[in-house]
Order: C-alpha cells, then sequence, then structure tokens
C-alpha cells in the first residue's frame, strides 16, 4: 500500500483525516494544500518562511530537524517544542498515523 493515513487539525480545531502517496515525494505542507487546508507555504518548500509550520501531536520517529528549519522557527511566531515546517516532512509509510495541527497564522 502505498497511502498513509494522517490527521490534520485545522485552526478551527477540526479534524481533517486524509490520505497522503508515500511514492510522490510528497511533503506534509504539499499534503496540505492538496487537501486545500489553509496553509500558505510561501516560500515553495525552501524553509525560507514559516507558513506551514505544525505541531506534532502523535510520537511518530521525524526526520532530523534542518539547520535551515531550525533558524526559520526560531524567528517564526508561536513556536513551540514540537513545532515542525512540514515542508520538511516528507511522506514516509512510517508517518501512518501521524496527527499534526498547524499552528496559528502569524
Amino acid at each position: 500500500m502505498s497511502d498513509v493515513t494522517i490527521k490534520i487539525k485545522d485552526r478551527e480545531g477540526k479534524v481533517h483525516e486524509v490520505q497522503a502517496p508515500t511514492d510522490m515525494a510528497m511533503n506534509l505542507m504539499e499534503v496540505c494544500k492538496a487537501y486545500e487546508l489553509p496553509v500558505e507555504g510561501t516560500c515553495g518548500g525552501m524553509a525560507m518562511c514559516a507558513s506551514c509550520q505544525c505541531y506534532i501531536l502523535s510520537d511518530h520517529q521525524l526526520p532530523e530537524m534542518s539547520y535551515d528549519e531550525d533558524m526559520m522557527l526560531a524567528e517564526a511566531f508561536y513556536v513551540e517544542d514540537n513545532s515542525r515546517l512540514g515542508c520538511q516532512i516528507p511522506i514516509t509509510p512510517e508517518l501512518d498515523g501521524l496527527e499534526v495541527e498547524l499552528a496559528p497564522e502569524s
């Protein structure tokens, strides 16, 4: 099976259970956009804006945060210990059942 299920809580508190393909080299930001969730992704996934910031709610092993992502989150608003940039999280089979919440818009 090449799809994983991801639960995304939007800024109104509604949870969207979406299917995300693991074989298309997509990232979490692109999945949000594909489902028309309110994620800007202004920089196009280069970790140069924080408009796709989300909070990781489930206990999934995620890729190590890059220097660029770390620096971007250092300047972003509403950053929590579980903040990540959606564009930096590739959709892999290991993410099945991932639960995230969109950060407030700055």
